[in-house]
């Protein structure tokens, strides 16, 4: 046998059990099972040697090679065993005083938080809380609130309108105001509900448009309801809401379901009135369109409208929550972004 061959084998594997000694992980047990057992490991390469021998020396050389071989994979598998058990029952370097991990927790979307206040709001003011169907018949979402075919309101909504049958026409509904009639339908009268809930417009994005957004719808139907009933609940509500006593007024504006109807705003709680980039320098915000209910919707809800009388109002959720945390751009609301819902 070849002195040489023979001293190289002594010394590799004396190296690979010095090597094994100060093994302290799998991943470390691996490298060095790969180092000489591998495809090009020490023992390997000594192994293929063996065919450039004399004849008579690759007997033994290669007895002596597989000898060592195999009792260095009986070395790395005891070794394997030791440390998956260390590993498996994680008494190696643990410490019992070492704090856990922080698991991050969901966030609530803002929106969602904002519906939540506000339904509390008006819960504690007596209103139900109703909710409705998001694909709308024509007839509830235009028809019934004074929006006959062909009626030039009907520019001021862009509609998603869904294909059905020649006899019925169903559109993704362009704003929350078909539960007023639904309402009255279910409930009968006097009522005073609120409904929040998903709408959908066919608009170009931009900072302030969205094709879907969030509103809530509010009703109220007794006897003798006046205006004076409206600004009195809605300065309650903004009260509450924005914690802090709010002047509130009303501007005329023709919505087709009210008469008369009416944009209600709100003095800047910025500047307090005194004019600023968020009110425009007006010194008002404007926060949402209301007005008494016409006579042609009461009547639609089976109301009698020589006996009462309502107000309705309805409010952008996005709006008030842009407005509650000075976000300047509604889209962020559909981003998915865990930088942008980290913040609340």
């Amino acid at each position: 046998m070849s002195d040489d061959l023979k001293a190289t084998l002594e010394r590799t594997v004396a190296e690979a059990r010095s090597a094994l000694e100060a093994v302290q992980s799998l991943e470390e047990l691996e490298r060095l099972r790969t180092a000489h057992l591998g495809r090009k490991g020490s023992l390997t390469l000594l192994l293929r040697r063996i065919g450039s021998l004399p004849p008579k020396l690759r007997g033994p050389f290669g007895q002596l090679c597989n000898a060592e071989k195999r009792e260095l994979e009986q070395l790395l598998e005891a070794r394997r065993r030791e440390l998956a058990a260390l590993q498996l029952s994680g008494v190696r370097d643990f410490d019992p005083t070492t704090p856990g991990l922080r698991v991050s927790g969901g966030h609530e979307h803002p929106v969602l938080a904002m519906r939540r206040e506000i339904e509390d709001i008006f819960l504690s003011m007596g209103f139900l809380i109703l909710d409705g169907p998001e694909v709308e018949t024509e007839y509830y979402n235009f028809e019934a609130l004074n929006i006959p075919d062909h009626h030039p309101a009907r520019d001021m909504q862009d509609t998603f309108w869904i294909e059905t049958g020649p006899e019925s026409r169903w559109v993704l509904r362009t704003h929350t105001s078909p539960m007023q009639v639904r309402a009255m339908e279910r409930f009968g009268v006097p009522i005073r509900t609120i409904v929040p809930g998903r709408v959908y417009r066919n608009e170009t994005l931009d900072a302030t448009h969205e094709a879907t957004f969030h509103q809530v719808e509010g009703l109220v139907i007794d006897r003798g309801i006046s205006v004076g009933h409206l600004k009195g609940v809605m300065a309650a509500f903004l009260g509450e809401l924005f914690g802090r006593n709010v002047d509130v007024r009303l501007r005329p504006h023709y919505f087709p379901f009210v008469e008369p109807g009416f944009e209600l705003d709100f003095k800047c709680a910025f500047c307090g009135g005194a004019g600023c980039r968020v009110c425009k320098q007006t010194g008002w915000i404007e926060i949402l369109g209301c007005g008494l209910v016409h006579p042609h919707v009461l009547r639609a809800g089976g109301a009698d409208p020589e006996e009462y009388s309502g107000f309705a109002f309805g409010m952008g959720i996005e709006r008030l929550t842009m407005m509650r945390h000075s976000i300047e751009d509604i889209r962020h609301f559909h981003s998915g972004s865990l930088r942008f819902f980290e913040q609340f």
